[in-house]
């Protein structure tokens, strides 16, 4: 009798599985999620201030070209401008313009930037213990082609020319006066004196009435020591 041997097939024998793997959260450091919460907030902050602005958009008055001291606003000398936000000034609003015009500047006023009533004024531009006092002068006794607010000059009296019985020229000595020029306008064309130019200025209150005096008898010369 014979034994027979059962042999068993052997199945596919499966390969080890590996265990898996655990991957580990990175931790944030806290001064890295502060940063992050701050930039957060700033864009939050930047938004709002960028909506603030475009609300805010106006249109205000600037400077058109360079204005001295002391000289009166006409309408070359502004334009408006749309300006958004303008936060921490007073500009004044376009509309507004005939409040402007015909006011001195108090300050130099540069071009592009914009106008505050604080930069203006109406009234003369005196110091301590000063008069202003108006001259004429012809073209030929200005001494600049054009007399700036702010030009230092030097007032010089003339002495008059008196002519005795033997034909001698007496002249009496003369006097010095320092001034500034407050203001200066050209002939008026159309005007009954064509060749006249005014020049404001102001000067030491003690020394106003002989300046006026001298003016009216045409006995001044004006040397600009000074330009602005």
């Amino acid at each position: 009798m014979s034994l027979a041997a059962n042999h068993r097939v052997a199945g596919p024998v499966d390969a080890p599985v590996e265990p898996p793997r655990v991957v580990r959260q990175r931790r944030m450091r806290p001064g890295l999620l502060g940063l992050a919460v701050l930039l957060i907030a700033l864009g939050g902050l930047g938004a709002a201030f960028a909506v603030t602005s475009v609300r805010a958009t106006g249109t205000y008055l600037a400077v058109a070209r360079p204005v001295s001291v002391g000289t009166a606003l006409t309408a070359d000398d502004v334009r408006s401008v749309q300006v958004a936000g303008g936060v921490g000034l007073s500009p004044v609003p376009a509309s507004k313009i005939n409040d402007v015009l015909g006011k001195r500047a108090a300050v130099t006023l540069v071009p592009g930037t914009l106008i505050t009533m604080d930069q203006l004024t109406d009234k003369p531009l005196l110091g301590p213990g000063q008069q202003q006092v108006a001259i004429g002068l012809k073209p030929n006794q200005v001494p600049a082609k054009e007399l700036r607010p702010g030009d230092k000059v030097l007032l010089v009296s003339t002495p008059p020319q008196n002519t005795s019985a033997t034909g001698e020229v007496r002249t009496s000595q003369t006097t010095r006066y320092e001034a500034v020029v407050v203001d200066a306008t050209e002939p008026d064309e159309k005007g009954p004196d064509r060749t006249t130019v005014v020049v404001y200025l102001a000067l030491a209150g003690r020394d106003a009435p002989a300046v006026v005096t001298l003016a009216a008898q045409n006995r001044l010369a004006v040397i600009l020591t000074g330009a602005a």
